[in-house]
């Protein structure tokens, strides 16, 4: 497995990634409808912001995409393909990106989880700092906010 920088090119497969990860989780297909402008990877948006992509054979199994916000560093997408869950591509997306936002001179990484994916993130060692409540068809959700320090020793 490789990580290489995204282009802009590559919009359509990430999209394809982000909104396959997303149906893993069992959300009803009008849910993942709903959520369809933020699953969807523009190719300026890539361009814009610090976009890897996990590529094993030659194709894209995961990404991510940090933007850097007014309030600090954003883990905005970070998505593995179904089939490639479970071994360690997250994991190494996630290492990468911190390393990037430490070459940048960032501190900290903010991420607003799915709630399915806050396990992971709390395992790469972010905390949760709060969470964001939103709704879907009247039903409540919560959103974890968690926050990776990239200042700790041995991070």
């Amino acid at each position: 497995m490789q990580i290489v920088r995204a282009k802009p090119e590559d919009a359509d497969g990430l999209t394809e990634i982000a909104h396959a990860a997303k149906r893993h989780w069992g959300y009803p297909e009008r849910w993942i409808q709903s959520w369809r402008d933020i699953l969807t990877m523009h190719p300026e948006f890539i361009a814009a912001n610090l976009t890897y992509t996990a590529v094993e054979n030659g194709r894209a199994v995961g990404f991510y995409l940090l933007t850097a916000e007014s309030d600090g560093l954003h883990l905005d997408h970070l998505w593995i393909i179904p089939h490639a869950m479970g071994r360690g591509i997250g994991r190494a997306l996630f290492e990468h990106a911190a390393k990037q936002a430490r070459r940048l001179g960032f501190q900290a990484i903010k991420i607003e989880a799915d709630p399915n994916a806050e396990g992971f993130y709390t395992r790469v060692g972010a905390r949760r700092v709060g969470v964001n409540l939103t709704s879907i068809e009247g039903q409540r959700r919560e959103l974890p906010r968690l926050l990776y320090d990239l200042e700790r020793p041995g991070v």
